[in-house]
């Protein structure tokens, strides 16, 4: 008989594994705080004991905790010391090893869950010759029985490449963060946070923001026509044009033709291929469209792998290993919500995977391991588990196909082209549609020389729109592009860059604290900032796994560099923490109080920031921060009174100028719509719910409540008008122009007017769907100022709010990366 102790890193996959190895006849026992599970198989005894992650930690020796007493240079070939962390989960395994034949590491596989295992067996002090490594990459029961049927010796490389990234990230963490915080003077719960990957993924985001802070719009014109009886779009052949002479001598020939003559018409077959495996980027990438942030989704998935129900989701791979029976895996969603498409999909004669670019051995892509219904899983995780299904669906269905056709349309001598697209055969997007978009359209079938009506030509103007910012999707994918990171800790340090307040919203806006820093690294932080120093360290770090590297020549290596980069920033301190406070001076300087004379910044308080006078308590004078919105300084003032002007940026709806008082003319001309059919005192203005959703409401409330809700995007600009049916106010949103009254009869006769077009021509106008939209915001508006009512009374006014926090020096708490 043998004893045998297995470690995992979780417990949730202490219980899987024991469940399965044991056929649900384990165990549970509790002592000193540390949970254990027992079972016995054939001869053999086993305990389980989980870890929660590391349970060392790597810092520095606590002499080295007092910033201002260790030259932050000094630190950088400082020596790390390991400490137990968790000293109970220790103590368990140095007792159970005592007596055990064999230990068995049973922590993810991977760098990290490697050195996890490794460390923790080294610190009970165990004979390494009774080690042994469970190989795994799904918690199920035919994958663990393989693993501990199959055991092999732990990989010391692996082991190796994660420490070096402990070492790496704790000293580059600690050295930096250190500097620039102390040339800047912020210290304890105020200290900057710099980062080896942190730092030129904010760069990255600061770029992107000065190119959209510089952006120059041009104005350009497209001439448009609609032809035949299925009124298809056409465009002019020259598309943007930024010449108005040229745009404005096609429409004056254009305009009033009456047919167009075909010039050319071709159709024809595109086969459209499927989407590749899931790696752990792509998987992120794909969650954050459906709401799920990158470190929502690997919580998620985390949880779903250790309950069984998908394969390890930190995987670079995008090719299904030749061992994994796909059919197997369909057959098992058969037990799930996906029966029916997983019926379909087997009647197959052959299964042919698709598969990406990447290739590695450790772990296949991500797909489902076991059957789920959203009954038994909910919100958000099965959201994601709905995702990897129908991912690993759209995989193993057929290509797509689609009809193309492309028709040239001559009208007096200028050419207009129009696209078509049918679907003929959904193949894969039969599985996966629901996250895509897509929308036929409709061209007849037509030959050279046929005639087509003109149904109308137009001139639109446009103006060129700003790069995209980065989501969190988009900038995962551009750190994978640039080596930034790896699949396990792109998500942290996204996270890390709003817990620090570097950036703010769902489109990654840098903070005035993000940017000063950047820009001061960027003068004197020796190219900290460039992905190419950070890329080379992550190559030479995994080089360590290929054996090509040790761990302590990664490391000599990354001291070289790191005591030449801080070397320079400390001569160069006292440069930075004055660049550094002179930006974060004037990014909250708003302007002047025209009452006292003093400045006027941004104030905080408990009920929220706001615009305050430095002159207070002697001057009362502040003005609340818009709700809801992201805010930027400028140097521009308000035209009408005098005051600042700040930028406003929302969600939907392009950023804008607007002066700080809000009951200013300039902002109350934008602001109010029209007057109040209800109570015919009030005026219908646009306001902002504490989530920063829009909506319409009496300018009387709480007296009036009549609330309307607005389109969540586009301009709203008031025409001056009320509607003739019910009274609320008109308003024109881009080529729009339309009552916001949702109950209001002409809307509904637009609907019942859409509908029957809809059913002669088979277009859904997208006007339809807008109203749908906007419909569902009006339960939150008027909830929101229900809410808001009764806290009203209890509010103080922000201008006589004040709060002061005391700081406290901190240890080191430096980033790890």
């Amino acid at each position: 008989m043998m004893k045998k102790l297995i470690i995992t890193e979780k417990a949730n996959a202490a219980r899987r594994i024991a469940t399965i190895l044991s056929d649900g006849k384990s165990h549970s026992a509790s002592a000193g705080g540390v949970t254990s599970l027992t079972f016995s198989t054939g001869t053999d005894d086993y305990n389980v004991v989980s870890l929660r992650g590391h349970i060392m930690e790597l810092d520095y020796p606590e002499e080295y905790g007092d910033w201002r007493a260790t030259s932050p240079v000094d630190l950088v070939n400082a020596p790390q010391i390991k400490t137990v962390r968790v000293k109970s989960i220790l103590s368990k395994i140095i007792e159970l090893s005592r007596d055990a034949d064999e230990i068995i590491i049973a922590t993810d596989y991977d760098r990290e869950g490697e050195l996890i295992g490794m460390e923790t067996v080294k610190a009970a002090g165990v004979d390494m010759t009774k080690v042994k490594r469970a190989k795994f990459s799904a918690l199920t029961k035919g994958e663990i029985e393989n693993a501990f049927g199959n055991l092999v010796e732990p990989d010391e490389r692996l082991a190796n490449a994660a420490e070096a990234r402990q070492v790496v990230d704790l000293s580059w963490g600690a050295v930096l963060t250190r500097l620039i915080s102390l040339s800047a003077g912020q210290v304890g719960k105020n200290f900057m946070s710099v980062g080896r990957v942190q730092s030129p993924t904010l760069k990255l985001l600061v770029d992107k923001n000065e190119e959209i802070e510089n952006f120059v719009p041009q104005s350009y014109w497209e001439i448009n026509g609609r032809f035949g009886m299925l009124a298809f779009k056409g465009q002019h052949e020259k598309g943007q044009i930024f010449d108005k002479d040229v745009a404005d001598e096609i429409f004056g020939k254009t305009k009033d033709v009456k047919e167009a003559t075909v010039s050319s018409y071709e159709k024809g077959i595109k086969e459209e291929y499927r989407p590749p495996p899931f790696d752990t980027t792509m998987m992120q990438v794909e969650a954050n469209k459906i709401g799920i942030p990158p470190s929502a989704a690997m919580k998620l998935a985390e949880d779903l792998y250790t309950g069984g129900y998908i394969s390890y989701p930190r995987t670079e791979n995008t090719e299904y290993p030749r061992s994994l029976s796909l059919r197997g895996v369909l057959e098992r969603l058969k037990d799930s919500d996906f029966s029916e498409e997983a019926s379909e999909l087997l009647k197959q004669e052959k299964i042919s995977p698709s598969r990406g670019k990447r290739r590695t051995t450790d772990h296949p892509p991500i797909y489902p391991t076991a059957g789920a219904t959203s009954a038994k899983i909910k919100g958000d995780k099965w959201k994601l588990y709905e995702l990897i299904v129908r991912r690993f669906l759209a995989t193993v269905a057929p290509n797509a196909v689609a009809e193309v056709s492309e028709v040239k349309l001559d009208v007096a001598g200028e050419t207009f082209k129009a696209d078509g697209y049918v679907q003929k055969e959904k193949g894969w997007k039969k599985y996966y549609g629901k996250y895509l978009r897509a929308a036929e359209s409709r061209i007849p079938d037509m030959k050279v020389g046929d005639k087509v009506d003109v149904r109308g030509i137009t001139n639109d103007e446009s103006q060129t729109k700003p790069p995209y910012r980065y989501n969190q999707g988009s900038l995962i994918q551009e750190m994978d592009r640039l080596q930034l990171g790896t699949k396990s800790t792109r998500h942290d340090i996204i996270g890390k860059l709003f817990s620090r307040n570097y950036v703010q919203g769902n489109y990654l806006i840098p903070t005035a604290s993000g940017i000063a820093l950047t820009k001061a690294l960027e003068h004197h932080g020796g190219g900290i900032t460039e992905p190419e120093m950070t890329a080379k360290l992550e190559r030479d770090m995994l080089s360590i796994t290929d054996g090509e590297r040790s761990l302590e020549s990664v490391v000599k290596e990354s001291q070289d560099m790191l005591r030449d980069v801080a070397v320079k920033i400390d001569s160069e301190s006292v440069a930075i923490g004055d660049e550094i406070k002179a930006a974060l001076k004037k990014q909250q300087f708003v302007g002047m109080c025209p009452s006292c004379g003093n400045s006027m910044t941004i104030k905080k308080s408990k009920n929220g920031n706001f615009i305050g006078c430095n002159g207070y308590p002697e001057c009362n004078r502040a003005y609340p921060l818009p709700k809801g919105a992201l805010v930027q300084m400028t140097d521009s003032v308000c035209p009408v009174c005098g005051l600042a002007q700040i930028k406003v940026i929302r969600k939907g709806v392009p950023p804008s100028l607007q002066c700080i008082d809000p009951k200013c003319k300039s902002n109350t001309d934008k602001n109010d719509l029209g007057p109040c059919p209800t109570c015919k005192k009030g005026t219908i203005r646009i306001m902002y719910s504490k989530a920063g959703r829009r909506f319409a409401g009496c300018s009387e409330w709480p007296a009036c409540t009549q609330t309307y809700p607005l389109r969540p995007r586009g301009t709203i600009v008031p025409v001056g008008e009320s509607c003739t049916e019910c009274g609320a106010p008109v308003v024109q949103i881009g080529s729009i122009k339309e009552c916001i009254n949702m109950d209001c009869p002409l809307r509904k006769k637009r609907k019942q007017t859409a509908e029957t077009e809809t059913e002669n021509t088979g277009i859904v106008p997208s006007a339809a769907s807008s109203d749908d939209r906007v419909g569902r915001v009006v339960t939150v508006v008027v909830s929101d100022r229900k809410r808001s009512s009764k806290k009203t009374a209890k509010k103080t006014s922000a201008s006589k709010t004040r709060s002061k926090k005391t700081e406290k020096p901190a240890l080191e708490t430096a980033d790890n990366e």
